[in-house]
This record gives structure tokens, C-alpha cells and sequence, in this order.
């Protein structure tokens, strides 16, 4: 379905052609003056030089050429603006249109496309915490809403899964249960089904370990060779793994599930490491990989840096592989398993240089092509209200457990005290305004922007709040339901100004979610959802919606809020949360 802006642009275009001027100079931009117009065309001002008149006179034949029942207001004013407001006429149209197209006629673009979006990013064996938050969020928000425009959007975790701490944790538990089987290299039998352990006492195992490291030389060599049979496939140490494994996954499920998020892959950097021996011949057979200082390194610089960029480094002098390494192994098996068309990392914003430097050497060896597109997101920090990263009052990393928690007390308390809902429903809707607060309080700031955590700004119920949008959701619905059945209730023309404000405002839809995708930016659904939910409060305020005696003027309001209710609806199932049926 075509948007608003091109509709009225090819009209203008065809205007400026009849009028016998290029049809180049019709292009029209939302007005940046709205007391005096909805939309502008300035083409008469640069077509006056072209064609050597005054741009008064070319504004006003193009004027005379356009269709004056698509307007309510279309003049030429000097020195050669073209101003037009819409009419009520066009609006119902179009509007209706949009009620019967699916998903209100946004065109999928990404019909046949495939994403693969990289967030997460947790490592297992460790809580996950307020830092996994933003990378979280933000990455199902934009996964959602490539989806939203028909791409294969696929989620991978890409867990932390192979590296020192899984040697860290089978070394401290061998000193602590020396008489496990699986430290015995001459055991055949089965090992244990169940953990030598609980997920409290593997997070508490890793801590433990890795201050051990810092202390005692033959601990951290223990730690060293441990990570390397495990990789060489030792039979005990990958059933500990496994274990490992098993309960890191079941906590993390249930702690992104209660911020509904979810990930159609769950693969790790034990997933991408039979891809590197092969890759790293193709580095050396390619010549791009040379030795440096005793690593193997591939040079990414280029002549048009204007900051340093070191090479990236494939296998450090020790001979082990980093991240780096382990993040190409990744795009190769997305680029055997996925076949995309992008992919997108959502990480905090200081890996950047990180992903540069794995985007170039990928690039250079051939691994994803030219025609797949890399983009990498680096999100800002979420801070206190010092201004520093946040942190518990003790001081320490909060757990992202916690903090949901906190949030959820904080809503609760609220909806208890302003008896919101009645006693059975307290805990359920509790829940939803609760992650609308916290994922709108973060997605409404610009991803790349640090922000401050502010409970009581974001748990409000009025502002830019999640909880202000469920609330606005809410009362439509109770007027719907007040009403009866209107689902197949007709767009109407406006009856007044705060009508057609609403109109216009639900007509912004496609070319919001249009700027989100291209920018990845959910903040700028957010700004949109949050003017939407201003026209729909000024409409409710100023029109006796339910009140009013002409049945059909009654049906045309209705069906215009019912409207307004999908399409915010959509716009936060985008964003990751859903609205209660009473607040």
C-alpha cells in the first residue's frame, strides 16, 4: 500500500507536468509550519530558474492542475509555496483502506530476504545481569519488527560457551570433588544424568575459580589445560559441560521469557569451532594471514582510515584463538546454515572497532560476500542517577533477575494502591505494565545513547511512558467494549480537528516503522506510538464519542479509535509487550 507522501507526490508530479513543467520539481514534504499546512511542495522556487518566470505564477498553474476534492485546503502563496491540507474525503480512503489491508498495507520488503540478528551474547555458567538488558530488548525489538516486514528473521543467542571459564569451573570442582567420575580417564561406564551441582552453586563455582586464577600460578595452568581437553573432546569434561550447559540454558530461558524474549537459535562458540582450523587455511592460502610478533593476524587497515585500525588476530602467540576467531567461525556456519541476507550484531557500543575489524577480515577472505549486508548496533550504557553505570546500592553488578523484580514490586505497589484491578488480577497485569515500563523506558531513548534508569519516570502513567500507552490502549478498549461490535465499522469522514489530527497521526504508521527499520531505531516507534496516543486522548477528551445521538457519526468514531487501538497494539508487540484489558 503506498504511503500518504507518495500518493500525494505522483499527484503533484502529474499536476506539474499538465501545468507543462517537469514533473521532477512536484515533490512534496510533510509541512514543517502545521498551523499552516499539513504538506508543502517548494518546486515552483527552483523550477522558476529553469524556466526564467516568477515562482508565483508556475505554483498557481500547477494548483489550477490538481484534484481539489483531495484537499481541504490547496493554495499557492509567494513567493511560490504550494500548501495542502487534506480532505476529510481523501482521509476516509485512504484510512479504510488501511483497516482492510493486512497489517494496515505496510509492503514487505523483506519478502524472501533472511536476517540473522546477534543478541544476547550471555556466557553460560554466569548470571546473566543488567548489562545483557539493552542487547536484549533492543535486539528482539528489531528482530520483531524485521519480521513485521517479511523477512526470515532469525534470533541467535550465541552463547559464551567454549572458553577459559568452562576450564575455570572443571578445575575448581575437581578440587572440590576430586572423586568424581569424571575426572577419572579410565572410567568407560555412563556418567551421572544429573549435575554435580546447582545452578546457585555453579554461579558461585565460576566467581570462586576465577579470583583463584588471579592467585595461584598451577591452578590457572590446571584451568588452561583443562579448556583444552575439553575442546579436544575429553569424554568426562564434556559431560561437565553438558551439564553446565543444561542448567545455564534452563535459567537463561526463564529469565528472558519473563521479559518476552525469545531465540530461534540457540548455537555458541562451541557450535563455530570446528569451522576454524578451515578457515584459517583459507586465510593462509589466500596469503591474508601472516605472522606478527608470534600471532597470526590478518592486516584490515585501509588508506582511508582516518584512525588506527590494528589487524585482527586469528591465533595469538600461544597458539588459542579469541573472539575475533571464533566470530568469523560464526559467519561461516550462518553462511552454510542461514543463507543470509544480513546480519546484524546488537552489542554494547565499545565492541565496535571489535566488529570492524571482523567485518573487514571477513570481507577480505571471502567468507560473507559483498551482497550480504554486516551492520553492527553498539548500544549505549544504561546508567544511575549519578550518571555512572548502574549499579545495586552495595555497589555490584545487578542481576537482570533482580531488576525485573524491582520492577515489578515498584508496579505493584502502585496497582494495589490505586486498586487499578480487582485482587484476582493484580499479579498478571502487574506483569504487563511492568515490562512496558522497563522496555519502554529504555527502547524510547536512541539505541546508541547512554540513558539513566529512572523507576518512578518510567512506571508513570502519564508522559512518554510505557505505562501512559498501555493506559490509552486500555480506555479504547473499554469504549469498544461499551459499544459492542465493531470490528466491521467503516472509516468515516472527520468530524472535527482532533478527528482528522488522529487520522492523519495512524496514517504515519508505515513511515515510522519504515525509519525504525532503516536506522535500527525502536525509539523512533516509540516517538510515534507516543504522538498516536496524544490524538487518540485529545480526540476521547473533545468528542462525546459514546454520548453522541447520530448513529452513523456514533459508528464512524468508534470505527476511527478501533483503528487507532490496532494499530498501537501492533506497534507494541513490536516493541516486545502487550496491554492488559483493564488498568
Amino acid at each position: 500500500m503506498e504511503k500518504i507522501l507518495d500518493i500525494i507526490t505522483a499527484k503533484m508530479q502529474r499536476a506539474f507536468a499538465e501545468a507543462g513543467y517537469d514533473a521532477s520539481f512536484g515533490k512534496v514534504s510533510v509541512s514543517n509550519r502545521p498551523d499552516l499546512c499539513e504538506y508543502q511542495c517548494n518546486g515552483a522556487l527552483a523550477a522558476a530558474k529553469q524556466y526564467k518566470c516568477a515562482p508565483i505564477q508556475i505554483a498557481k498553474a500547477v494548483v489550477e492542475k490538481l484534484d481539489a476534492a483531495d484537499y481541504s485546503l490547496v493554495e499557492a502563496v509567494m513567493p511560490g509555496f504550494i500548501n495542502l491540507k487534506l480532505s476529510g474525503h481523501f482521509l476516509q480512503g485512504y484510512l479504510e483502506a488501511m483497516r482492510t489491508a493486512e497489517d494496515f498495507g505496510v509492503e514487505k520488503s523483506g519478502a524472501g530476504k533472511t536476517i540473522v540478528v546477534d543478541y544476547g551474547g550471555p556466557n553460560v555458567a554466569k548470571p546473566l545481569h543488567i548489562g545483557h538488558l539493552r542487547s536484549a530488548i533492543i535486539g528482539e525489538s528489531l528482530k520483531r519488527l524485521y519480521r513485521f516486514f517479511g523477512y526470515n528473521a532469525i534470533g541467535d543467542i550465541h552463547l559464551g560457551d567454549w572458553g577459559l571459564q568452562m576450564g575455570l569451573i572443571i578445575a575448581e570442582l575437581q578440587e572440590r570433588q576430586p572423586e568424581l567420575p569424571y575426572f577419572d580417564p579410565d572410567f568407560t561406564g555412563e556418567y551421572p544424568s544429573e549435575p554435580p551441582f546447582t545452578i546457585s552453586e555453579l554461579e558461585e563455582i565460576y566467581p570462586a575459580a576465577s579470583a583463584k586464577k588471579k592467585v595461584d600460578e598451577a591452578f590457572a595452568q590446571r584451568a588452561h589445560t583443562a579448556t583444552y581437553e575439553l575442546q579436544s573432546g575429553r569424554r568426562g569434561y564434556r559431560a561437565i559441560w553438558q551439564h553446565i550447559m543444561k542448567l545455564s540454558v534452563a535459567d537463561m530461558t526463564k529469565i528472558y521469557d519473563s521479559l518476552d524474549v525469545h531465540f530461534e537459535s540457540w548455537l555458541g562458540e562451541s557450535d563455530a569451532d570446528p569451522y576454524i582450523p578451515a578457515m584459517i587455511e583459507g586465510f593462509k592460502a589466500k596469503g591474508l594471514a601472516v605472522e606478527s610478533e608470534g600471532a597470526l593476524v590478518i592486516p584490515v587497515a585501509e588508506d582511508s582510515d582516518k584512525k588506527e585500525v590494528p589487524p585482527c588476530i586469528l591465533v595469538k602467540s600461544d597458539g588459542s584463538s579469541i573472539y575475533a576467531t571464533t566470530d568469523l567461525a560464526t559467519m561461516v556456519q550462518r553462511m552454510q546454515d542461514f543463507h543470509p541476507d544480513k546480519m546484524l550484531y546488537v552489542t554494547d557500543k565499545r565492541q565496535a572497532l571489535h566488529f570492524e575489524q571482523v567485518f573487514r577480515a571477513a570481507r577480505k577472505g571471502g567468507i560473507v560476500p559483498s551482497n550480504v549486508e554486516l551492520e553492527h548496533l553498539g548500544f549505549g550504557t544504561m546508567n544511575g542517577a549519578d550518571g555512572k553505570p548502574f549499579k545495586t546500592r552495595e555497589g555490584g553488578v545487578m542481576r537482570l533477575e533482580q531488576l525485573i523484580a524491582d520492577m515489578t514490586a515498584f508496579v505493584r505497589a502502585k496497582v494495589v494502591e490505586n486498586r487499578i484491578v480487582v485482587e484476582d488480577e493484580v499479579d498478571a497485569t502487574t506483569a504487563k505494565i511492568a515490562l512496558a515500563a522497563l522496555k519502554y523506558g529504555d527502547l524510547s531513548n536512541q539505541p546508541t545513547k547512554d540513558y539513566v534508569f529512572d523507576m518512578d519516570r518510567f512506571a508513570a502513567f502519564e508522559g512518554n511512558t510505557g505505562p501512559y500507552i498501555l493506559y490509552t490502549i486500555v480506555r479504547i478498549k473499554s469504549i469498544l467494549s461499551k459499544y459492542g461490535d465493531w470490528e466491521k465499522l467503516p472509516i468515516q469522514s472527520p468530524v472535527n480537528g482532533f478527528a482528522k489530527d488522529l487520522m492523519i497521526a495512524i496514517t504515519k504508521f508505515a513511515p515510522a516503522l519504515e525509519s525504525a527499520l532503516a536506522s535500527s531505531a525502536p525509539n523512533l516507534i516509540c516517538a510515534y506510538i507516543y504522538d498516536l496516543a496524544g490524538c487518540v486522548n485529545k480526540f476521547y477528551h473533545e468528542t462525546p464519542v459514546l454520548k453522541e445521538e447520530d448513529a452513523a457519526v456514533k459508528a464512524g468514531n468508534i470505527a476511527l479509535l478501533g483503528l487507532a487501538k490496532d494499530v498501537l497494539e501492533t506497534s507494541i508487540r513490536l516493541l516486545g509487550f502487550s496491554a492488559p484489558e483493564k488498568m
